[in-house]
């Protein structure tokens, strides 16, 4: 069951603070470890656009500093990726108090998915979209069109777009996670399918380039994840009262 000691509102924040200094500190060694590497890092987040370009085309820098802080920006991106089994670590800590204790259990097998649904979905975005959107826009390119991308430009492009898979792609742990709280049920899930759907393909068309195939290659698997996160609805989820009553282990 819950404690039945509350803990003020003002141990709450101390709370918050503590757990996200930790995740600042483990983002800052993932940074430093990074920055080691920046270089390769970043030729292998522009390794999609390289593949897809014309023979002798690169990236461009137009300004003298925008070298330096791009291989900042981007070590600071591998930083919050390697950190991210510590930030789904202090999240669900901070969560736990509120859970009875045989949920608490579950808290680490919880955190491991929910890293790897993260990193799941940002390695689905390099791997799967990023090639297809890159040709797309690089179509443009005419006789007297040159696409010239430079290194700020695509790392902004990049970067909001893995961590934006990568949440996405969280999908099954949060509506589980509703679902275990009693804010949704599985036949809510199942009635509002339709509309969900239709969401999912918003999403898409926000979070990818503007075409077609790459917005269902990544609709196609939101709502696989959807079907999973029924699932998980239907075993993790808080249970009505009726089906209480009807549980055998009861009887």
């Amino acid at each position: 069951m819950i404690d039945d000691d509350k803990l003020p509102f003002t141990a709450h924040l101390e709370e918050l603070r503590t757990r996200l200094i930790r995740c600042f500190v483990a983002v800052g060694i993932g940074f430093l470890i990074s920055y080691g590497f920046k270089e390769r890092l970043f030729a292998i987040l522009t390794r999609p656009l390289i593949q897809v370009m014309n023979e002798g085309e690169t990236l461009i820098f137009t300004g003298v500093s925008e070298a330096f802080f791009t291989f900042l920006k981007v070590s600071f991106l591998a930083g919050i990726l390697l950190a991210i089994p510590v930030i789904m670590f202090e999240f669900w800590m901070f969560v736990a108090p509120g859970l009875y204790k045989n949920e608490r259990r579950i808290m680490m097998p919880i955190i491991i998915i929910s890293s790897f649904f993260f990193i799941g979905g940002a390695l689905f975005g390099y791997f799967i979209v990023f090639p297809f959107g890159f040709q797309f826009f690089l179509g443009f390119a005419t006789e007297t069109l040159r696409p010239m991308p430079s290194m700020k430009e695509y790392l902004s492009f990049s970067a909001k777009l893995l961590l934006a898979f990568g949440f996405v792609f969280e999908l099954p742990i949060i509506i589980t996670f509703l679902a275990r709280i009693g804010l949704v049920s599985v036949d809510f899930l199942k009635k509002n399918r339709k509309y969900a759907v239709l969401i999912i393909f918003i999403v898409a068309a926000i979070i990818t380039p503007p075409d077609v195939v790459t917005q269902v290659m990544l609709a196609v698997p939101l709502m696989l994840l959807y079907e999973i996160s029924i699932i998980g609805a239907r075993i993790f989820g808080k249970k009505s009262p009726a089906e209480n009553s009807a549980d055998p282990a009861d009887a």
